[in-house]
C-alpha cells in the first residue's frame, strides 16, 4: 500500500510569493500615502474653514475683523510693558476657534510661567507681552487649530507656530507699519498715512480694524488668508526670507531675487549657500526664530503670520529690513503638492495652484508718487493680484479663470 506524501513548497515558489508580494506592496504604497496626505489636506482646509467662521462671528459681535499688529502699548517696561502693538490677526478670534482657555490666559494677567509656578516681579499685562517671549505660556502653546498636518515643523525655536496667514493685499509700502510707527506706534505718521491710503489694499492692513463693508469687490472674490509652510531651518527660499536690497529695487521688481540668481540651480526651492539670509544676520537660534516664516503664531509680524498676492504661491520670500519695517515680498506657501488652499473673506476655502495668471511679476507695485499711484489702480499681478485687491473694482473670481 503507498503512503501519501505531502509536498511542500520549492525555494522558487517561495521566492516568486515574495516576489509578487513585494510588487504588491511597491504598488500600493503610493496609493496609501496618496491617501493619507488627501486626509491632511482635508482637515487643513477645515482647520480654514473653521478660522473663516471665526472671522465672520468676530465681525458679528464687533462690526469690524480683527486687526493685524494690534494689541497694547503701555508706557510701563519689564513684564508690564504691554505686546507693543504686535498682537496679529489669531489671538483675537480664539474664542471662535473653541480656544476659550489659552484667551482666558492671555486676557486675564496672570504670572504664570511654563512651570506652573507664579512669577515674582508681578503678573504679566492683559493681552500678554511681547509675542516673542519665551516665558509666557500662550505664546509658547501650539495650538493644532492653526496648523496644517502636512507640515512637519515642531519645536523651538519656533515658539508656537502658525500655517495660516493675513493677506495684506497686493502692495508692500509701508505694509508692516501701516500708518503708524516711528518712535512712537501710538501715533499716526502723516506721510505713512498717505502711502498707505494708496498700498494697503487688502482685507488686512498693518494696525487698522477693517470692516466687510471695505471689501467693495466682494467677500467671494477677495482672499482674507492665505496658507504657508513653517521654516524647518533648511534655506527653503519659501520659509527663510532672503536680505534684500534698498526699497526701491524690490518695491519696483518683485523678481529681484530670482533675476540676481540667488536660488540654488541645483536645487532651485532653496537660496545658493553663502547668501545673506535675514534669520542669518544675527547668532544663535533667537534670530532666526525672529525671522523665519510661520513662527511666533501670535505675532503680527509680516513674515511671521501675513502674506501678500504680488509672487504666485510657493515663490520666494524676501524681506527688506530697514528701521521699524520689515516688508518684503512674502508670497503664500504650503506643503502640499501645486499650490495652496487660500480663505476667501466670505468664508469659503479654495486650493490655489502655482500656476495662477499673476501677471508680470517684474512690474512695480502700486505706491503713491508713481503712476499708477491710487488706491484704485488695477492689480499688475495679474488674477492673483486682483483677488488680494479689497476695492479695485476687480470683481475677477477663480470660477472664471
Amino acid at each position: 500500500m503507498k503512503r501519501s506524501q505531502s509536498r511542500g513548497f520549492t525555494l522558487v515558489e517561495l521566492l516568486v510569493v515574495i516576489a509578487i508580494i513585494g510588487v504588491l506592496v511597491g504598488l500600493l504604497l503610493p496609493a496609501v500615502q496618496a491617501a493619507r496626505e488627501a486626509a491632511r489636506r482635508m482637515s487643513c482646509s477645515n482647520n480654514f474653514k473653521q478660522i473663516g467662521l471665526a472671522l465672520h462671528n468676530y465681525h458679528s459681535a464687533y462690526k469690524k475683523l480683527p486687526a493685524q499688529k494690534g494689541g497694547t502699548n503701555n508706557a510701563v517696561g519689564g513684564n508690564q510693558g504691554g505686546n507693543q502693538l504686535r498682537l496679529g490677526w489669531l489671538p483675537q478670534i480664539l474664542p471662535f476657534i473653541e480656544q476659550q482657555a489659552v484667551w482666558e490666559q492671555i486676557v486675564n494677567p496672570l504670572a504664570i510661567l511654563p512651570d506652573g509656578s507664579l512669577r515674582g516681579a508681578g503678573p504679566w499685562p492683559p493681552m500678554g507681552p511681547q509675542p516673542w517671549r519665551g516665558d509666557y505660556i500662550p505664546w509658547i502653546t501650539e495650538l493644532p487649530a492653526l496648523r496644517c498636518p502636512s507640515d512637519p515643523g515642531r519645536g523651538l525655536p519656533a515658539l508656537g507656530r502658525t500655517n495660516y496667514a493675513a493677506c495684506q493685499g497686493d502692495a508692500v509700502e509701508y505694509g508692516e507699519v501701516g500708518a503708524w510707527g516711528g518712535s512712537n506706534p501710538m501715533v499716526v505718521q502723516s506721510a505713512r498715512a498717505e502711502q498707505i491710503r494708496v498700498a494697503g489694499r487688502g482685507v488686512f492692513v498693518a494696525r487698522e480694524y477693517m470692516r466687510f463693508r471695505d471689501i467693495l469687490d466682494g467677500l467671494s472674490n477677495t482672499i482674507a488668508a492665505g496658507e504657508i509652510a513653517t521654516d524647518l531651518g533648511d534655506r527653503d527660499i519659501r520659509t527663510s526670507p532672503i536680505d534684500g536690497p534698498g526699497s526701491g529695487p524690490l518695491r519696483d521688481n518683485p523678481s529681484w531675487a530670482k533675476d540676481n540668481n540667488k536660488m540654488d540651480p541645483l536645487r532651485p526651492t532653496f537660496w545658493l549657500p553663502g547668501e545673506n539670509l535675514v534669520v542669518d544676520n544675527a547668532a544663535g537660534d533667537g534670530a532666526r526664530a525672529s525671522w523665519a516664516r510661520g513662527y511666533h503664531w501670535a505675532d503680527g509680524e509680516m513674515h511671521h503670520s501675513g502674506m501678500n498676492t504680488i509672487l504666485p504661491p510657493n515663490s520666494e520670500c524676501v524681506a527688506r529690513v530697514a528701521n521699524d519695517s520689515s516688508w518684503g515680498m512674502y508670497p503664500p506657501s504650503s506643503r502640499h503638492q501645486g499650490g495652496v488652499h487660500v480663505l476667501m473673506a466670505d468664508g469659503a476655502v479654495q486650493f490655489i495652484t502655482d500656476s495662477i495668471e499673476a501677471g508680470d511679476s517684474r512690474a512695480h507695485t502700486v505706491y503713491k508718487d508713481h503712476n499708477p499711484g491710487n488706491a484704485g489702480a488695477e492689480s499688475p499681478f495679474g488674477l492673483w493680484g486682483a483677488l488680494g485687491t479689497r476695492a479695485s473694482k476687480e470683481t475677477k473670481s477663480l470660477d472664471t479663470n
